[in-house]
């Protein structure tokens, strides 16, 4: 999938991150799930609607913005610990393809880049629909999920639970609502 090309023949979008939000949620003491989300969210879709093919999406997220309504766990996550925000002060997302049509549900395959570590992943989205807003704008909005290891992205600090387990789960689920709005061209 070519972003050139994609940009020349199709329509732009630009995430609106008042509107969207990437949610996370991992396994804690093996006993409870954790959430937490990224309000610094970033991104440009291009929708080709005559070749999805060329179409092509790319996600900046700044870490720093990581909130599990939890101060001491939100500074320990942005540590070399886990993100190490200081030295990798983004996570991005580049799609690789797609399979279906992006008004229906589909499958989006892309690069997911955490901690410097870029690992293949795919999005099950579905299209949520698109409207004219109050301004004359348009937009369309999406959600979707995954699960990565994060482990896969070099992401490994754990504590061994005395009564075996693990304080965090390797398994780590993605949920996104993405609202975009198109650009004029």
């Amino acid at each position: 999938m070519s972003s050139a090309a994609a940009q020349q023949t199709g329509t732009t979008w630009k995430i609106d991150p008042a509107h969207s939000s990437v949610e996370f949620s991992v396994r804690h003491l093996m006993i409870t799930t954790v959430r937490g989300r990224f309000t610094g969210v970033q991104g440009t879709v291009v929708n080709d609607s005559t070749d999805p093919s060329r179409s092509s999406v790319e996600v900046v997220i700044d870490p720093a913005t990581i909130d599990t309504r939890e101060p001491q766990r939100d500074a320990h996550l942005r540590s070399a610990d886990f993100f190490d925000v200081e030295k990798f002060p983004t996570l991005t997302f580049r799609s690789t393809g797609i399979d279906g049509k992006p008004g229906e549900d589909f499958k989006l395959k892309g690069d997911l880049t955490i901690h410097g570590v870029t690992r293949p992943v795919i999005l099950d989205v579905q299209s949520e629909g698109q409207i004219k807003d109050a301004w004359g704008g348009v937009r369309s909005g999406f959600t979707a999920t995954t699960k990565i290891k994060r482990s896969d992205f070099g992401l490994t600090w754990n504590q061994l639970l005395e009564a075996g387990g693990v304080t965090v789960s390797d398994e780590v689920k993605i949920s996104l609502d993405v609202q975009v709005v198109r650009t004029e061209a």
